[in-house]
């Protein structure tokens, strides 16, 4: 015989996005103004809050030899002309800025990288 519980959670919400609508951003081609390769999307930082606050940007190197990994700030990218998986996201920093911001390192304060100051500090929540 099935245990059911007293009280049944209710049934989860569902939310349809169309396929042209939405896409994921990991694994992502990342290219300046300027159309140079800035590397490509290897992780998102979120704040305490699930606020989405920032990327991780592996930058540099030659098939994975050499790159570093950058932290930029996720309002510094613009999202306007992905419309397939081939698409790059644009990054409003030049390829020397991000050639030139330490390296992020899992686990240690990290430096983010943005256009024209608009990052706000990261803030414990209490």
């Amino acid at each position: 015989m099935p245990v059911t519980p007293k009280d049944a959670a209710p049934p989860p919400s569902v939310t349809i996005i169309g396929a042209s609508d939405a896409h994921g951003v990991l694994g992502r081609d990342v290219r300046s103004a300027a159309d140079e390769d800035m590397g490509h999307i290897v992780d998102v930082i979120v704040d305490l809050t699930g606020r989405v606050r920032a990327a991780v940007i592996d930058f540099g190197g030659f098939l994975g030899v050499g790159s570093r990994r950058i932290v930029v700030d996720w309002n510094a990218l613009r999202f306007g002309k992905i419309t397939n998986k081939k698409d790059s996201i644009t990054l409003e920093l030049t390829k020397a800025q991000v050639a030139a911001a330490p390296e992020y390192k899992e686990d240690t304060p990290m430096v983010v990288l943005g256009a024209s100051g608009s990052l706000q500090p990261l803030q414990a929540i209490q």
